[in-house]
Formats: C-alpha cells, sequence, structure tokens
C-alpha cells in the first residue's frame, strides 16, 4: 500500500476537473475572505495565525495507521472551532498553498481539488456538526461535552473531506482503478485518520479553553447559558 493523505497529486482527475474545482475553491475562498471580517478583530487575528502555523506543522507529521498507510491532521474542524469557518477556511486555504509551492506536498493543478476538500468541505463539516452538538456545552461537565464535539467534529470532517476527492474522482478521475475499490478504501482508511484527529482536536480544544475560553469562536458565540463564563467553567 502506498502513503495515504488527503492530498492529491497532480494527474488523479483529469484537467477540466481540476479547473472545476479550481473556480469552486476561488468561489469559495472570496467568500470566506469577505465573511471572515466578521470573525476576526484585534484580540482574535493573532489566535488566526497561530492556528495556521499549528495546524501547518501538524500536517507535516505523519503518523501509522495500518501497515503501510499513514495519514496526518487535516485540522478543519479545529480551525473551525477555534477561529470561525470563515477564518478556519482561510487558514487552511494558506497551509495548503504554501505545502503545494515550498514543498511540493499534493500538486499545482490539484491544488484547487484540494482546497475544495480539506479547506472547505472539511472545514464546513467540522463546524456544522460543532454547532448541531453544541446543546452538549452545558452544565458542569461542559468541558467533558467540548472533547465530544470537537472530537466527533474532527472525525466528520476528515471523512467528509475524503467523499469529496471521492465525487471529483467520480467525475473526472484519470485512474482505472474502480470508483467502489477507491471508495472502500479511502473512507475506511480515513476514518482512521479522523479518529486519530479527533483526538489531537480534542486535547488542543479543551486545553485552549481552560486557558481562554474568551478566544474559542464556538464558545465566543454560543448563547449566554452554554458559553462558560470563565476558564475555571472548562472542567474535565
Amino acid at each position: 500500500m502506498d502513503v495515504v493523505a488527503m492530498h492529491m497529486s497532480d494527474g488523479l482527475v483529469d484537467a477540466p476537473t481540476s479547473l472545476l474545482f479550481g473556480a469552486v475553491a476561488v468561489a469559495g475562498l472570496a467568500i470566506a475572505l469577505w465573511r471572515a471580517r466578521r470573525e476576526l478583530d484585534e484580540r482574535t487575528a493573532p489566535m488566526a495565525g497561530l492556528v495556521a502555523a499549528f495546524v501547518f506543522a501538524l500536517q507535516m507529521v505523519n503518523f501509522p495507521i495500518l501497515p503501510g498507510v499513514s495519514g496526518h491532521v487535516l485540522g478543519g474542524a479545529l480551525a473551525a472551532i477555534l477561529v470561525g469557518p470563515y477564518t478556519g477556511a482561510l487558514c487552511l486555504s494558506i497551509v495548503l498553498i504554501v505545502q503545494a509551492l515550498l514543498f511540493a506536498d499534493g500538486g499545482l493543478s490539484a491544488l484547487g481539488a484540494n482546497i475544495t476538500n480539506m479547506a472547505l468541505i472539511g472545514v464546513a463539516t467540522g463546524y456544522a456538526v460543532a454547532l448541531a452538538l453544541r446543546p452538549l456545552l452545558r452544565g458542569r461537565t461542559r468541558g467533558r461535552g467540548l472533547a465530544v464535539v470537537s472530537f466527533t467534529a474532527a472525525l466528520s470532517a476528515v471523512v467528509a473531506a475524503s467523499a469529496g476527492f471521492l465525487l471529483e474522482y467520480a467525475i473526472g478521475g484519470a485512474s482505472t482503478t474502480s470508483l467502489g475499490t477507491v471508495a472502500a478504501y479511502l473512507l475506511g482508511t480515513h476514518a482512521l485518520i479522523g479518529a486519530g484527529e479527533g483526538i489531537v482536536t480534542a486535547a488542543t480544544v479543551v486545553t485552549v479553553a481552560r486557558a481562554r475560553p474568551d478566544l474559542v469562536y464556538l464558545l465566543r458565540t454560543a448563547p449566554r447559558r452554554a458559553a462558560p463564563a470563565s476558564a475555571s467553567d472548562v472542567t474535565a
């Protein structure tokens, strides 16, 4: 088996498909750039930079999943929970662009598809799941609730991002491998990767929330009764 990560290389999908999802990525990032202004201020802008740097570092580290198979953290749910979905999409996109241009991690022709999968689909799914589970962030055990929310959001985001690749492959896959074979292998593997990412995401978000709950976007935008008033409210 080859090493598996979410980054697509050149040649996995044909040129028209690459162009199509390049256009999707440009449109999505334009919307994110416009809406991110509502999420950022003088207090939270530095946090966005830290999140981008942290995700970049995490994506450079591979961890074993199965014999011959490894993966890395994508960071979509982590970014969305900490700095918001639109800012999170921009953070992931910057990471992907730098990796493609400076480290050849992901093909240039596939950059639009990679941004679509990880920065748009992954971030949006992670944040949507976190919002749906936000009622768990109540009461004296909201710290454990935050861990559950973060884990589930990260797992969902990774699987959704891999499903984005399957859509692109179904539209214009350039390999002779059948879609069913690719789907079974990719989704199964990324479910395991998602579980690993869920642990990393939960540990990171809970750690930040204990120290500075006001810097966690999901908590900052929650209804007053669900948001922790201070770091002491976020208990394990």
